[in-house]
């Protein structure tokens, strides 16, 4: 699909969120929390920050949320009857403020959910969703998208991505039918693209792998003991897979009261020593060396062999938030 491009000014894209919520969509941006950043619903564009590099939460809670129904149940002496999760309420989504990385990031976590199965609470929330991605102007040492097959203006996930010009206005590409859909709406905002490049107003994010020589190394390490030594800092705490915008492990819960209750899909982590502890005591990956080599291998050798993408986008979240200040791409760079 050829992406059209325009120039939006920046007095516009006050009026391009306005417009947004005043047709009844539901937007999430970047909002400060101190020198944080974090996705949250807001209503008021003067609640949207652009001093971030990524926001400490991902985007994927909009699609994946960290708990939500599955179904509900209730007996009577006659029968059981079952509610499915009421997919036709879910509301019509904008994501403003997405980073390329978190964008992308939307590739892989739908092949999860249409693997073997086509999951259709994932696919109804999908569909809903706008994304308004903003192009990277600035990167910290964290951030490592180049190595993954991204950049600080790839357009993949997108449906249109604004990247901010040295005048202070955006090029906006308009990357989707979605995308497309929204400029026209908006005409009035929307001017002739201008001649300034684009490139030049991107960060410039080191590539310090490539990803295909990574997965090639992976094959023979799984006897390694590089795993153990890499993991001893590790707390199994779970934070690295929380806050990463493609993980997407999770535990099924049952809620019961009575006669009646609700099954629930909740975030897990591969992390976690109960993981894939069984019903018999036993448990396959017993350490948390294994553990740590699943997180990886998964990553960068499991899902690129399955479906030609990475399981990381290079957002760096995990390593920022590790309690332990280990460092996927330390880890990585290093085997």
């Amino acid at each position: 699909m050829q992406t059209e491009n325009y120039l939006i000014r920046k007095s516009s894209l006050e009026k391009l969120f306005n417009n947004l919520v005043g047709n009844g969509k539901t937007v999430y941006a970047p909002k400060a929390k101190g020198k944080l950043a974090f996705f949250e619903n807001i209503e008021s564009f003067g609640e949207v920050t652009e001093d971030y590099i990524v926001t400490t939460n991902s985007a994927k809670s909009v699609v994946f949320p960290r708990t939500e129904k599955v179904f509900s149940y209730h007996k009577t002496k006659e029968k059981t009857e079952i509610t499915d999760a009421a997919t036709s309420s879910f509301p019509d989504v904008v994501l403003w403020g997405t980073r390329p990385c978190d964008a992308a990031a939307f590739i892989p976590l739908t092949e999860t959910f249409n693997g073997d199965y086509q999951d259709v609470i994932y696919n109804k929330r999908k569909v809903n969703v706008l994304v308004l991605s903003f192009s990277c102007s600035n990167c910290d040492e964290y951030c490592f998208c180049t190595s993954v097959n991204g950049g600080p203006g790839n357009t993949s996930g997108s449906d249109v991505l604004f990247t901010k010009l040295s005048t202070g206005d955006y090029l906006a590409e308009a990357i989707t039918e979605k995308g497309k859909t929204l400029v026209a709406d908006n005409q009035s905002l929307f001017e002739a693209a201008s001649s300034e490049a684009k490139e030049p107003n991107l960060a410039k994010v080191t590539t310090y792998f490539n990803q295909d020589e990574i997965q090639a190394k992976l094959q023979s390490l799984f006897e390694n003991p590089v795993w153990d030594e890499k993991s001893r800092a590790c707390l199994g705490c779970g934070s690295c897979a929380f806050v990463c915008p493609v993980c997407s492990c999770f535990d099924i819960q049952d809620e019961s009261h009575g006669q009646h209750g609700t099954r629930l899909r909740c975030w897990d982590s591969c992390g976690f020593g109960l993981f894939t502890l069984h019903t018999s005591g036993h448990n396959p990956r017993e350490t948390q060396g294994a553990r740590w080599r699943q997180r990886i291998l998964h990553k960068f050798l499991y899902m690129p062999n399955k479906s030609k993408v990475a399981g990381c986008v290079g957002c760096g979240r995990c390593s920022r938030s590790c309690p332990a200040d280990i460092n996927i791409l330390e880890t990585v760079t290093s085997l």
